[in-house]
């Protein structure tokens, strides 16, 4: 049972680090492009950094959204499907 456990942790920790890319590496993305463009133009307005990334973050999310969603389901039905072997 506890080797069960344990690989059901296991597979959380990389659903999350899974599904937490789209958004990150759009952030990342777009945070490099931004960066390099404001220091060729020399504009340091804090607004022109946060807009894009936040757009870019919002466009992956609904772009992954239903890979995400499917993924979530998908361990939720396994966790489900564990519980009565954890509960005797």
């Amino acid at each position: 049972m506890e080797s069960a456990l344990l690989a059901l942790v296991r597979e959380a920790v990389l659903l999350a680090l899974l599904v937490s890319a789209p958004p990150l590496l759009a952030a990342l993305a777009v945070g490099v492009v931004t960066g390099v463009l404001q220091a060729a133009t020399q504009v340091q307005e804090q607004s022109v950094a946060v807009v894009p990334r936040l757009a870019a973050v919002l466009i992956a999310l609904g772009a992954s959204g239903p890979w995400i969603g499917a993924r979530l389901v998908r361990f939720a039905a396994r966790c489900l499907e564990l519980l009565p072997q954890v509960s005797t």
